[in-house]
């Protein structure tokens, strides 16, 4: 795959002539109808035979060769190339990229998708190693709020899709620092929760437990990190692994409610996998700004690399963007969550330009709606989520995931098959 920006003047057709494909490939591969207006800036993917390569002046195939690691033969295949000796100025060639082996979740909310949350499963399934059902939300007498998920845990079985489990401190809508205080603080309350998640897995087939503890604060920090080594003890007896879900954090003395209880080098000792939450910055109760910006999200990684295994560690990626209401009041509205082509579709609608912004590597566009209101929004597309695969990469981690599974990216999977071969392990 290839990412072109659209420009003034661009047109479906007159792309697919420039780089000879047809035009129904790139409404596949886009999810674009013929009718779709296009608008500046938003980005495509060009259904390519893999990376491309414009000839300069004084280079040879051989030249060529060696500085992407392909053999002449295999470029003179798969170009077509009737002379091999000589090659002219600006022919573009298209070469083979290597794709790194890594592992792959995505979390997933039955309770937000409804009826489509096997669909939904369906259509990433073949893209995922791991999907996390949230919540099983821990009560304050030990048990766990039921989930109605057995329909989705068999479509991911399916699919060869690990089905994990997440346990949350999640009351009223709401991370509780207060439920949190109460079960960590009392090992039968421990013990129950510990119980009946094992009771679920044991039932449904869920075959990893996600700890998602949210807004611990310092008190609890090492109350949950005696939880966790309990947990994985009897979690591993029973051949199931175990994996947590933290706070994205810049260093160990980072203070805050978010960030005190998670203890990176502690709980990188102690569970199979960890989930780096690197998302959220710009969020729906603040102001405006990329959900994910890749220099933020750079810095937690290098923290996080820097004090956990690099086999353990799996950096999240949004799947969403915002439409936020200016000017932003605190406390006043909050942003409306939408999907990456959602977010087109209204800056078509709204005829305006998509924008770049190269530091956050993330896209974003100003509009006015009907009546009058300004707005901004911020989202994902080809270009953001390729900049997140290239420090996958750079960084020699396990993986990735993605907060959370909605639909409405459909370039995301391709771009994912373009860079990386996912590990299936059932």
């Amino acid at each position: 795959m290839q990412i072109y920006v659209v420009r003034a003047g661009d047109s479906i057709w007159r792309i697919s002539q420039t780089f000879g494909v047809s035009y129904q490939q790139i409404l596949d591969a886009n999810k674009l109808t013929s009718s779709e207006r296009l608008v500046i800036g938003q980005a495509l993917l060009i259904p390519t035979k893999g990376q491309v390569h414009t000839v300069q002046a004084g280079e040879s195939l051989w030249s060529i060769s060696r500085r992407y690691g392909v053999s002449v033969q295999e470029i003179v295949r798969l170009n077509n190339i009737q002379n091999p000796g000589s090659i002219p100025v600006g022919l573009r060639l298209f070469l083979p990229k290597p794709r790194p082996i890594v592992e792959t979740s995505a979390y997933l909310d039955p309770r937000m998708t409804g009826a489509r949350s096997t669909a939904l499963v369906d259509e990433a399934g073949e893209h995922l190693t791991y999907l996390a059902v949230f919540t099983y939300a821990v009560n304050r007498d030990g048990s766990l709020t039921a989930v109605d998920d057995q329909a989705v845990i068999n479509a991911a079985l399916k699919d060869r899709v690990v089905p994990v489990m997440v346990l949350a401190n999640f009351e009223a809508g709401t991370f509780s620092t207060d439920l949190a205080t109460t079960i960590l603080s009392n090992d039968t309350l421990q013990d129950r929760v510990i119980t009946e998640a094992l009771r679920v897995m044991d039932t449904k087939g869920y075959r990893v437990l996600d700890c998602d503890f949210e807004y611990l604060g310092k008190e609890n920090r090492e109350r949950y990190n005696n939880f966790l080594r309990k947990a994985a003890q009897r979690v591993r007896a029973k051949g199931y692994m175990i994996s947590a879900a933290l706070a994205p954090k810049l260093s160990g003395e980072q203070v805050g409610l978010l960030y005190e209880g998670h203890d990176y080098p502690a709980v990188g000792q102690i569970v199979d996998m960890i989930f780096f939450m690197t998302y959220e910055w710009g969020w729906s109760g603040g102001a405006s700004m990329a959900v994910s910006p890749i220099n933020q999200v750079r810095k937690v990684m290098k923290y996080a690399v820097s004090v956990v295994p690099k086999n353990k560690v799996m950096m999240g990626i949004p799947h969403y963007g915002y439409d936020w209401t200016l000017p932003y009041v605190r406390g006043g509205t909050f942003a409306r969550s939408i999907t990456p082509q959602q977010a087109v579709d209204l800056a078509v609608r709204y005829g305006v330009s998509i924008q770049y912004d190269l530091i956050s590597q993330a896209p974003f566009f100003n509009y006015a709606d009907e009546q009058g209101r300004s707005h901004v929004v911020w989202f994902e597309d080809a270009r953001s989520i390729q900049a997140k695969f290239e420090l996958v990469k750079e960084l020699g981690i396990r993986g990735f995931f993605y907060w959370v599974l909605r639909g409405g990216f459909p370039q995301n999977w391709l771009l994912l098959e373009d860079n990386f071969v996912v590990r299936k392990k059932i």
